[in-house]
């Protein structure tokens, strides 16, 4: 997680600010590059997080028998 025990949401929102930051080219080249370089950080963080959720869902399915069985979420 970032520095900041963020949520998920949190940082997508920081780094959506951070595109329309660098969009409108307002900023001086070592703040661009700064800002970048968070983006990318913060990127490569919301990714990981994204994946290790993936790998925790299961889906819930009933049997035959009606009794429910866990399996594991594998992407198609």
């Amino acid at each position: 997680m970032t520095d900041k025990e963020t949520s998920l949401e949190e940082d997508l929102k920081e780094l959506e600010s951070i595109a329309l930051e660098l969009e409108q080219s307002d900023l001086t080249l070592d703040d661009a590059i700064k800002k970048f370089e968070k983006g990318i950080k913060l990127s490569k963080e919301c990714t990981k997080r994204l994946e290790d959720a993936e790998k925790k869902i299961t889906i819930l399915i009933e049997d035959e028998n009606g009794q429910i069985e866990e399996e594991k979420f594998e992407d198609e």
